[in-house]
């Protein structure tokens, strides 16, 4: 089989700094007889130069920093050929100072092998390590016991590293696929069995390298090409990028996210190709042109319409804290989705991970080596796809005038796809101008329209105001109508259910009735739970100036021991899944017209402040 023609495999190096992976690397590539002519005498020369013992490490530390420091600073890569496998090997820095390298080199690695000296033993290092595999979706790991030597290839004490590791790993869903007991130095199990490990009766590490399972192909999944650039090429706009996934060929039509523009494939343009190309898949870096000219910026991203990007502006986030200042809510970052940066809000921490016990614990701030689970908030909507899904596009960077902060994968856990909220579909609609006018309808009902927009937990009491408000505006003279949560899905809403788009479909469909109602004259009380903040803000847009955000505050413990439908202790049994404020989120407003606190008053001083803000902003005299 030709070089050309043979599978690639990339596999990550990854270990505490001096625990030997450069030095791996340098014998692996003797072993085997890989070694380039010449490369063994001028490590051997270098060393002698330097007054020192020969070091095999030397052939992966290119940068003289490193030689003098002992310690790889930057990731390293080198191609390594043996039987029907070419191998991309990454050697990733293991000091703390250099750990967002070995995050750069461990995330597009197929493997890993993960090396512990057996002299020191499971370090924390090795932990973080372990974890940050897991983080980037590494899930072969195969582990190497070094430095043997140093403990007189001791049985025991490999078997009680071997086991303190597996179980740890096992903690995180990973199974590694060996543990190997090996002397890099001396190369005892790196190409071939050594005598002094005779009790193991495991692969080598070249054997372990061709035990690896094959990258799965990115073909058959979903197109998805972030934007790099668009060029401007004779009279041709040419749109350039690398194909994450999926495949697209000539003539297909293409959609743009966020913007939800589309258009059809004119022409695949490639560098030097030796025929004209008509289809494109993962892994291409190529130009194409458009039958339609539309405008598109750097960081959209591209697929099929069917099998589109989810749409979002809040997401949570899995971090990798690296900035020496801490993470805390509230605070501003750059965050990079592939070519796109936005602006973005760390809107709450959910709990920060103790990567050695495996444990998580509430607090307000991410320090620097810290893992978390985090919700960003974005200045605008964006394209991602939960990293479980589509990992290449399921990355985030967050960063601050160039310099990189931290990195974590996507998820959009009980959080709704905002795609189909923002598309609109309809054409050759015109809307009909009303003969009777705002003004008309505000002299006739004696005050102004609008909508009070109650939104609160389960249990906080927003359905009892809103028919007790109801029925105290009626008596005053007010055209008031409630839209009550119960009420409207036992008819408009009746066909939806209460997944995350279902439950920001189901406020869409009410707030556009809701600014109906107020255009028609009529003060309108709705009542619903309304969890996303997002899902409240297109309703404010669509009633405009008349939208007032009520909260109906009452915290969790409160409304649960009210829990006036049962439905907290159903929730709490796992009987109902996705419950706001158990195990679904619930977005407090930022910034409400009013506050209703109904923990702190009894109802009717909750109805006394909300008549008062009735009369102060509607009354018309």
């Amino acid at each position: 089989m030709s070089t050309a023609a043979k599978e690639q495999l990339r596999v990550v190096i990854v270990g505490h700094v001096d625990h030997g992976k450069s030095t791996l690397v340098g014998r692996l590539f003797h072993d085997t007889g890989m070694l380039p002519d010449g490369k063994f005498e001028a490590i051997e020369e270098m060393c002698r130069r330097r007054g020192m013992p020969f070091e095999w490490a030397f052939l992966m530390d290119s940068l003289k920093a490193e030689r003098d420091q002992g310690v790889t600073i930057d990731t390293s890569q080198i191609w390594f050929n043996h039987g029907d496998r070419e191998y991309v090997l990454i050697d990733a820095p293991g000091h703390r100072e250099f750990i967002r390298n070995m995050v750069t080199g461990a995330s597009n690695a197929d493997a890993a092998l993960l090396l512990i000296d057996a002299d020191q033993g499971v370090r924390s290092q090795s932990r973080h390590h372990g974890y940050l595999l897991q983080l980037l979706g590494v899930r072969q790991v195969a582990v190497v016991v070094n430095k043997m030597d140093l403990i007189d290839y001791d049985q025991e004490k490999f078997r009680a590293i071997e086991q303190e590791y597996r179980s740890y790993l096992e903690g995180l869903g990973v199974t590694p696929t060996c543990v190997i007991p090996i002397s890099a130095r001396d190369g005892d199990n790196i190409a071939a069995p050594s005598e002094n490990l005779s009790w193991h009766s495991g692969p080598t590490v070249l054997g372990a390298l061709a035990g690896f399972a094959p990258p799965v192909g990115n073909e058959d999944a979903p197109l998805r090409l972030p934007l790099q650039d668009v060029y401007k090429f004779d009279d041709r706009r040419i749109f350039a990028g690398r194909v994450e996934s999926g495949g697209f060929k000539v003539g297909d039509e293409l959609l743009f996210s966020p913007s939800n523009r589309t258009a059809h494939v004119a022409s695949i343009e490639a560098w030097n190709a030796p025929a004209p190309v008509t289809q494109a898949s993962a892994g291409a870096s190529i130009g194409f042109t458009l039958t339609e000219q539309i405008f598109a910026e750097r960081g959209e991203v591209i697929s099929h319409v069917d099998d589109a990007p989810i749409e979002t502006d809040v997401f949570h986030v899995r971090l990798f804290w690296l900035a020496d200042r801490k993470l805390a809510i509230g605070d501003m970052v750059t965050l990079k989705i592939g070519p796109a940066s936005v602006r973005a809000t760390v809107e709450q921490i959910e709990r920060v991970i103790d990567v050695d016990a495996l444990t998580d614990r509430t607090a307000d701030s991410v320090a620097r080596d810290e893992i978390a689970d985090i919700v960003v908030r974005t200045a605008q909507l964006v394209a991602i796809d939960s990293h479980q899904d589509l990992p290449r596009t399921g990355r985030v960077v967050f960063t601050d005038r160039h310099e990189t902060l931290g990195g974590g994968i996507a998820s959009m856990d009980d959080y709704p796809d905002q795609r189909d909220m923002v598309t609109v579909r309809a054409t050759n609609v015109t809307a009909e101008a009303h003969r009777v006018t705002t003004a008309q309808r505000i002299e006739r009902n004696l005050h102004n329209p609008g909508v009070l927009w109650f939104t609160g937990l389960s249990g906080s009491g927003k359905s009892t105001l809103a028919m007790a408000l109801e029925q105290r505006l009626f008596d005053q003279g007010y055209q008031v109508y409630v839209l009550d949560g119960d009420n409207v899905r036992g008819g408009l809403n009746a066909n939806l259910g209460f997944s995350p788009e279902d439950r920001a479909e189901n406020i869409r469909r009410v707030g556009e009735v809701a600014a109906l109602l107020a255009d028609a004259g009529v003060i309108v009380i709705t009542a619903f739970i309304s969890p996303y903040r997002a899902d409240r803000e297109r309703a404010r847009a669509a009633a405009g100036d008349s939208f007032h955000e009520i909260y109906i505050e009452a915290d969790l413990e409160t409304c649960e021991a009210r829990d006036p439908k049962g439905l907290y202790k159903r929730a709490r049994s796992g009987e109902i899944s996705e419950f706001t404020g158990i195990s679904a989120p619930y977005e407090a407003p930022d910034k409400p017209d009013l506050i209703v606190d109904t923990a702190a008053q009894d109802i009717e001083a909750c109805l006394d402040q909300l008549a008062a803000y009735i009369a102060e902003k509607f009354r018309r005299s």
